[in-house]
């Protein structure tokens, strides 16, 4: 059973690094767009911009491999706030306020992933 604290300690990690790349992402993107003259071609930056797509499907899969084995706080924590990060890349076209929801709820993901690597450490798995 040694293997399933590990295995869940990796979808945590790997969903705390796609939380950060993401929020550095979104940060530098519209500093890319408007100062590059290579992303002002719609393709290249359509496909700059459809990263978010690639942050959604990895922490929906640390999420799903994170929670098969944690308490049900942590649990109903991390799908909340993905949904909510989900929510608020998908919509941040229609109002700035959703770009917000995102950046939040991608640090409460980062967040509650430590809090589950810490619940992994401290109680045994069976």
């Amino acid at each position: 059973m040694k293997s399933i604290p590990a295995f869940s300690q990796r979808a945590d990690w790997m969903g705390i690094t796609g939380s950060v790349l993401c929020i550095i992402h979104c940060l530098i993107t519209p500093v890319a767009v408007m100062t590059s003259t290579l992303l002002q071609h719609d393709t290249l930056r359509l496909g700059f911009l459809s990263l978010d797509y690639l942050f959604i499907g990895i922490n929906i899969l640390a999420v799903w491999s994170a929670t098969r084995h944690t308490s049900h706080q942590i649990e109903m924590a991390l799908w909340s706030l993905l949904v909510l990060f989900a929510a608020g890349l998908l919509l941040e076209e229609i109002h700035e306020s959703f770009a917000y929801l995102a950046y939040t709820a991608s640090i409460g993901l980062v967040i509650s992933h430590l809090l589950n690597i810490r619940y992994c450490r401290t109680h045994h798995v069976h």
